[in-house]
């Protein structure tokens, strides 16, 4: 009778299990109860729920009416969806494939040229790995990652060796589509839009370069690329190699994202719903993966900076019938409690929010 292989102590990382020649099921380790959050089951969107669209052209266009519009269709991604597709963003097509390119060579390097980036600590500036966190899973996920700081102090591997040169104009380039759209969200919320970017010392704002490998795996309807989770910081702003797996969630359901080309995936993080006082909730996602193909993707997160204390803007509070709903906590504290402990949904989070029973 044919069992999937038994249980690993430790999980080596997911390239080599995929890479195995004789790998059909996959071990007991990386098996999810399909009863539970982490079914991969979701739908695709239709005409009823479609995906918002942002155009970046009209937020940056020097025309009020223009600029309005982008103003108010953000204002409605981030309270209805949490999750929107920035198109004519400026950043080309070729730089968003070098990164994608540069970033599967990463993955393919020796194991001991990446093992040199085998950090330890949530905030060493860079660090290579798999699932989410090994240490203290006791299911594990169909996912490698390289995850550097790169603002406010720039880091890159060291090979490729095209790699940092890459990394360092396509982070740029997308932390100014972040900026200008976190200023046109500050807007979005009845505040100047420099407001959002003084208040939270995104001069000095933490951004994070992630690339994610996700290999083909023989059973992926057992496991999970990642689990459902969002994300800690303001926005998230990915792109992929034309291979699906992200799913969001709206009204309870889950959506699989068919992206436009040349598109950016952006998600609103913990950090957006504090600063707004839960008007824009962090969206919730997920990333499945396939048997056929490897998926790759790319997400810069984009935060306040590590010192920042965050809580909710002052002029959304200054009422009695908006009160402060979140505790506010330092940026680093955040971030050192997501991800030094397993990733559950929104459970970070909810140890910020306020009981008003």
């Amino acid at each position: 009778m044919e069992t999937t292989a038994a249980p690993l102590l430790q999980p080596p990382n997911i390239k080599q299990l995929a890479d195995s020649p004789d790998l059909h099921f996959i071990p007991s380790n990386y098996v999810h109860s399909t009863n539970d959050p982490g079914d991969s089951s979701a739908t695709d969107p239709d005409d009823s729920n479609s995906i918002p669209i942002i155009d970046f052209s009209l937020l940056t266009s020097g025309d009020p009416h223009q600029r309005s519009i982008a103003i108010h269709n953000l204002s409605k991604a981030c309270q209805d969806w949490g999750f929107f597709m920035v198109v004519n963003h400026g950043i080309s097509e070729n730089l968003m494939k070098a990164v994608i390119d540069c970033t599967h060579d990463f993955f393919n390097l020796p194991e001991e040229d990446k093992r040199e980036y085998a950090g330890k600590h949530v905030l060493d500036p860079i660090r290579c790995g798999t699932s989410f966190n090994a240490s203290k899973e006791n299911v594990f996920f169909w996912r490698d990652y390289l995850k550097v700081f790169v603002h406010p102090h720039f880091h890159s591997p060291t090979k490729p060796q095209c790699y940092r040169d890459i990394i360092s104009e396509y982070c740029e380039k997308i932390g100014e589509v972040a900026k200008k759209l976190l200023g046109g969200i500050s807007e979005s919320l009845g505040l100047e839009e420099s407001f959002l970017d003084k208040a939270l010392d995104l001069k000095s704002g933490l951004q994070i370069f992630v690339g994610n490998y996700y290999p083909s795996c023989p059973q992926p309807e057992l496991t999970m690329g990642m689990p459902p989770h969002s994300d800690h910081g303001l926005l998230t702003l990915l792109i992929q190699n034309q291979v699906s797996g992200l799913q969001v969630q709206y009204q309870g359901k889950w959506i699989n994202v068919n992206a436009l080309p040349n598109s950016l995936l952006v998600n609103t993080g913990d950090h957006l719903e504090i600063f707004s006082n839960g008007k824009y909730k962090s969206n919730m996602h997920r990333a499945a993966v396939n048997n056929k193909v490897t998926r790759i993707s790319i997400a810069t997160a984009h935060g306040p900076s590590l010192e920042t204390i965050v809580s909710p803007a002052s002029p959304l509070v200054d009422n009695e019938n908006s009160a402060a709903a979140y505790i506010p906590m330092k940026y680093r504290d955040y971030l050192e409690l997501q991800q030094s402990n397993q990733l559950d949904g929104k459970s970070c989070l909810e140890r910020l929010k306020i009981s008003r029973n």
